[in-house]
């Protein structure tokens, strides 16, 4: 029986992949704990160990984790920047979900967009005390704004559908084109100081790569539109904070959407609210009322969470029976 050491374990993952495990019959040990060198010992005498966005796999884990025998890292997520891929040694395998549900990813940027531009959480509050007056709430039409992505894959793609839909014109970046999705959806593709220079809203659609670490920072942030609208729905270390935080207090910015945070791991999808530890960065932000946070939930869907538990079963089942996988992540 192949054995699973599940780390940073929510209440309905276990739900979940109990449920889908009737199936495969794994022997799975679900673990609270995040993934990191100090808690992979706890992997020791498993096969896998099955890790989400904020676990850590570095150089240093990674070698305690071939000495405990894992033979495959997991991946419940598309995202592979925490693994040091460069230093992952040859006896351990690494395969991901990618891609479990494009549209949850995206509706919740649209979710994000609309919540800065028509002040939905300010109105939500006065209202709940019966203030019903309008100053303050004043919003724009997306209709005709031109909506800067960067990063056309299926997030990407999907994004761009949905901004069409609202009668947007859309321009877009990528290291990789995709003139036929260009052409039958409607954008163009510009070069990143055009995404910077002609944009009114920027959407973040890629992956983190070290070539994009932190590519939203003061000198891009002064390439753009005047009051222009950021979103991130990526990763958090695309965006530098501190070039954030003073873009958005000199009214360069005139609002931010992030379901990420650049030091997101201690506190994004865990409840902090009885814990005195606190980021300054992040507390700034949570300030500001033009900014609008939420906890790395966009994909958080029932169709999204069906997908990664199914996915990431039949990745298991497939390395063990087959010696690869379709979705490894390769050096």
């Amino acid at each position: 029986m192949i054995k699973i050491a599940f780390f940073d374990t929510k209440e309905y993952d276990k739900k979940l992949f109990d449920e889908y495990n009737k199936k495969y019959k794994y022997d799975i040990t679900y673990l609270e704990s995040k993934l990191n060198k100090e808690t992979a010992p706890l992997a020791n005498g498993y096969d896998v160990v099955c890790i989400f966005v904020n676990d850590i796999v570095d150089k240093e884990t990674i070698n305690i984790l071939k000495n405990c025998g894992v033979k495959l890292i997991a991946l419940r997520c598309a995202g592979f920047n925490n693994i040091d891929m460069k230093n992952m040694v040859d006896q351990i395998k690494v395969v991901r979900v990618p891609a479990y549900s494009p549209y949850a990813v995206a509706e919740h940027t649209v979710a994000l967009l609309l919540s800065i531009d028509r002040k939905i959480y300010k109105a939500y509050q006065r209202t709940k005390k019966y203030n019903f007056s309008l100053n303050g709430l004043l919003g724009f039409d997306i209709h005709g704004k031109t909506i800067g992505v960067i990063g056309t894959g299926k997030i990407g793609k999907c994004f761009i559908n949905i901004m069409k839909g609202f009668g947007a014109n859309v321009i877009a970046y990528d290291v990789y084109k995709d003139e036929n999705a260009a052409n039958e959806l409607g954008f163009k593709y510009v070069s990143l100081d055009e995404i910077y220079e002609n944009s009114d809203i920027i959407s973040l659609h890629c992956p983190l790569t070290d070539e994009n670490f932190k590519m939203i920072n003061e000198n891009t942030i002064d390439k753009m539109k005047q009051g222009v609208i950021i979103i991130n729905t990526s990763r958090g270390k695309l965006i530098d904070t501190n070039s954030l935080i003073n873009k958005l207090s000199q009214n360069k910015i005139g609002g931010v959407g992030l379901d990420v945070y650049e030091d997101e791991e201690e506190f994004f999808l865990n409840d902090m609210s009885n814990s005195y530890l606190r980021d300054k960065d992040l507390s700034v932000l949570l300030s500001m009322p033009n900014v609008v946070i939420t906890s790395h939930q966009a994909f958080f869907t029932k169709e999204a969470l069906n997908k990664i538990a199914n996915d990431t079963c039949e990745n298991i089942k497939e390395v063990f029976e087959k010696g690869s996988s379709i979705n490894e992540v390769k050096k």
